[in-house]
């Protein structure tokens, strides 16, 4: 059985009250809030929160699962609101679910609740918890890793937006036999933020980074080296940016923008996907504009990245190139890497051709 109030981690969670409807409703009503929580009604006001109170909030409890106010332990003042739905009773198998008000964001508010709630909810028989989220949802993906919540895939067009378009969302998931403390991430954060040695400096590919890899990627030698060998629109591409950080988060890749160190300006990028973490192996890609190729910065970019993922526990890196494509091959060597062969027919082409690949590859054995 769950308590009506549970205290823990900094956080007290309790029954929404009707003091607590002013503040619900600037809550309810913040951009922020309603951008991921596309089922909040429509002109939510002072009626909608009573409704909350009075119907919605009990329903939760009646149909077996939970529904809380976040709220300070020191001034009982409303942070967000937090909750359980029951998926299969059969299974243990639940939904747990939150939203932050506004005030009360970069505090750890949503970490601090849900592992109070698991807990909770773990001691009173539950087997699994499943947290879904937006993969722009940035701080509540990170939320979710910190509770020790395991990426476990993508529900696809699983939520309706307000623009009548539906939108996939990222599973979490801990079971009550999970260890405690938070998931080991297969691609952390870049230390600092960034990786440099000097002269060419990778960060993460960010939204503001849409016009420019657009560029990159139209150019007809970046285009012919795509897989497969046709021009991306913007959207695409402006997609590519605005979900980078929830691949990174997920371990799936970590997409990077190659600046020049001098100037800040981007002159290019770089990727690692993690194609096969049973086996710690990791696939490299990169491209330059026109403008600052000739000058060792591809170079330099692979060598950065290649680094960072050896430190991050990658065993294997490679990469594969076309066969004409020289100045990438030669790029690969000079970064360390070694010619292993070649793929016959690895990549898609143009109407259906099959396109061989040049196999490059460094281990973390291979490091200066």
């Amino acid at each position: 059985m769950i308590p009506e109030t549970i205290e823990g981690y900094g956080v007290r969670l309790r029954p929404t009250r009707p003091a607590d409807v002013p503040e619900l409703v600037a809550g309810c009503t913040d951009p922020e809030t309603r951008r991921f929580l596309p089922a909040l009604p429509e002109g939510y006001d002072a009626d909608s929160a009573r409704r909350w109170i009075a119907e919605g909030e009990p329903a939760v409890w009646a149909a077996g699962g939970c529904a809380y106010a976040i709220a300070d332990p020191d001034t009982d003042r409303l942070l967000g609101g937090i909750g359980l739905t029951r998926l299969a009773p059969a299974r243990g198998d639940f939904e747990i679910g939150y939203w932050v008000a506004p005030w009360a964001r970069g505090r750890g508010v949503a970490t601090a609740a849900t592992r109070a709630l698991g807990e909770r909810a773990f001691a009173a028989g539950a087997a699994r918890l499943e947290l879904l989220t937006h993969r722009q949802n940035e701080p509540s993906q990170r939320a979710a890793l910190a509770c020790g919540y395991r990426y476990e895939g993508v529900r696809r067009a699983a939520s309706a937006g307000r623009d009548g378009v539906r939108h996939d969302l990222v599973a979490w998931v801990r079971l009550a036999d999970d260890p405690p403390g938070p998931t080991t991430r297969l691609l952390p954060d870049l230390p600092g933020g960034r990786l440099t040695d000097g002269v060419a400096t990778l960060r993460r590919l960010g939204p503001a980074d849409a016009a420019a890899l657009y560029r990159l990627h139209t150019l007809p030698e970046v285009v012919a080296n795509r897989v497969p060998a046709v021009p991306p629109d913007r959207e695409s591409i402006a997609r590519r940016c605005r979900l980078a950080a929830g691949y990174w988060l997920a371990g799936d890749a970590a997409d990077l923008a190659v600046l020049d160190a001098a100037t800040g300006a981007l002159v290019g990028g770089c990727a690692l996907g993690y194609d096969e973490p049973a086996t710690g192996q990791a696939t490299l890609g990169y491209s330059l504009l026109p403008e600052a190729r000739g000058r060792g910065l591809a170079t330099r970019a692979v060598r950065l990245l290649a680094g960072w993922a050896f430190d991050v526990g990658v065993a294997r890196v490679w990469a594969g190139t076309r066969a004409e494509n020289v100045a990438s091959q030669r790029v690969l060597e000079r970064a360390g890497f070694r010619r292993e062969g070649l793929s016959r027919g690895r990549m898609p082409g143009v109407a259906g051709a099959r396109v061989d690949s040049v196999v490059f590859g460094r281990l973390a054995s291979d490091r200066d």
